[in-house]
């Protein structure tokens, strides 16, 4: 097994970089395919996303330094970007090393945001294309389903992604906490910007119900609200409408504040003191602080939200020392695994030479007695077979154990020298099964 992971992430590229050397996802299963002819029955995975571009590969005919040297150009070749731009932003592991890292990756552990379950999804996606193409040989496919096994490890046994960790979230769980049902209840999206939005279309999966968008572009008022079947008010407008949101989203670009305490005292007279969130994601603020002061009125700020990120941020980090622990774990059973495999031609020899000298021998003992049934016969076969079949069980079983634990190479060298073996050609990976069924 020759594994290697070549790429750049948040952690070691800027934006700009990581741009220039993604993949259009409709390129990836070309992309595969033009690495699969580089390296003749590679196994490959692209993983691609906003904060990482990543080859993985396994090639057992050449080295691990080969293998990164061929994703290399592979990058060059298929971005068309010049190695000399991206070489010291990228990253290669090779063997448990590369296993970790996917490990880490698909646990969110490595992720911009520490916990979020994207990645998951992303990776499994990746795997999958590769499937389809062809492109996961046995290790490919092994590793991926251990990272899976690894992720929903950690996510059932840690408390890693708990804690919501964007403003975005929080804004909807602060919504939730304040009416608990959101159904029925009115938004009114200030501006355009891109939280609003993204905050509006969160509230609306939620079960929000009427849309009121307050901007002072018609075209853009009419563009947000569309989608939702909202209402498009002009900016002047504002504090006549006011009292018809239960939730107000902010974010303006305005370089002043545009809500100040009487329009609210107006809107909340106007709404029988029915309560009203306010999330006031503008920086500079678009709400007047003393509008907090106000009874029904429950105000946020990016601040107030940043903060509620960060601790929940911290909570998830402390959980990294547990996180790493069950990595690791899965990195020792993974290498365990890789190992057996390296060991699998030995093996097959070994299966093949006693079996031929169970064979020979079988022949001269029923010469020797040629007035045996053919029922008696096969009973002395039989036995032979019994026997290799227990020695084998039992010899496989320690040299899984010895190469689990020491060098590989020389407890195989040991193994040969004993045995006196000469390697077969693993045609097929079952062949040490269906030798024994034949025992």
């Amino acid at each position: 097994m020759s594994l290697v992971v070549v790429g750049l992430s948040h952690h070691s590229s800027s934006v700009e970089l990581r741009e220039k050397l993604a993949f259009p996802a409709a390129s990836i299963p070309a992309a595969l395919r033009s690495f699969r002819e580089r390296l003749d029955g590679a196994g490959v995975v692209i993983l691609n996303t906003c904060n990482r571009v990543e080859v993985y590969a396994n090639y057992a005919p050449a080295s691990a330094e080969e293998i990164a040297d061929e994703i290399r150009a592979f990058l060059c070749d298929s971005r068309g970007v010049p190695e000399a731009e991206f070489r010291d932003a990228l990253y290669v592991h090779s063997g448990r090393n590369a296993a970790g890292h996917l490990f880490r990756v698909m646990s969110s552990i490595d992720s911009l945001v520490v916990g979020e379950a994207q990645i998951l999804g992303q990776a499994h996606d990746a795997y999958l294309l590769s499937q389809s193409e062809q492109a996961a040989d046995k290790v490919i496919h092994a590793l991926f389903q251990k990272a899976f096994a690894v992720a929903k490890n950690i996510r059932s046994r840690t408390s890693i992604g708990e804690g919501k960790v964007s403003v975005v979230s929080v804004a909807v769980d602060l919504a939730v906490s304040v009416f608990q049902e959101l159904a029925g209840k009115t938004v009114m999206v200030i501006g355009s910007g891109e939280m609003g939005g993204l905050a509006l279309k969160h509230l609306m999966e939620h079960g929000a119900g009427r849309v009121l968008v307050v901007n002072r572009n018609e075209e853009k008022a009419q563009a947000l609200a569309e989608p939702y079947g909202g209402e498009p008010i002009a900016f002047e407008a504002l504090p006549k409408h006011l009292h018809r949101a239960d939730i107000v989203i902010s974010t303006t670009a305005s370089p002043h504040a545009v809500l100040h305490p009487p329009e609210f005292r107006q809107a909340l007279k106007e709404r029988a003191q029915q309560p009203m969130l306010v999330i006031d994601i503008a920086v500079p603020r678009d709400v007047e602080p003393e509008v907090g002061g106000l009874d029904n009125v429950y105000l946020y700020n990016m601040d107030d939200l940043e903060q509620v990120v960060a601790e929940n941020l911290s909570g998830r980090r402390k959980e990294l020392d547990r996180c790493m622990a069950l990595v690791e774990q899965g990195v020792e059973q993974f290498t365990s695994w890789t190992q057996a495999l390296a060991a699998e031609p030995t093996l097959v020899s070994m299966t093949k030479e006693l079996d031929l000298i169970r064979e020979e021998e079988l022949r001269k003992t029923l010469a020797a007695l040629p007035d045996l049934t053919e029922k008696e016969q096969a009973e002395i076969a039989y036995l032979t077979k019994r026997i290799l079949r227990k020695i084998l069980s039992r010899s496989m079983a320690e040299i899984k154990h010895e190469i689990g634990h020491h060098d590989p190479h020389t407890v195989l060298h040991l193994v040969k020298r004993i045995f006196g073996l000469k390697e077969f050609t693993c045609e097929r990976d079952h062949e040490i099964h269906e030798t024994h069924e034949k025992l």
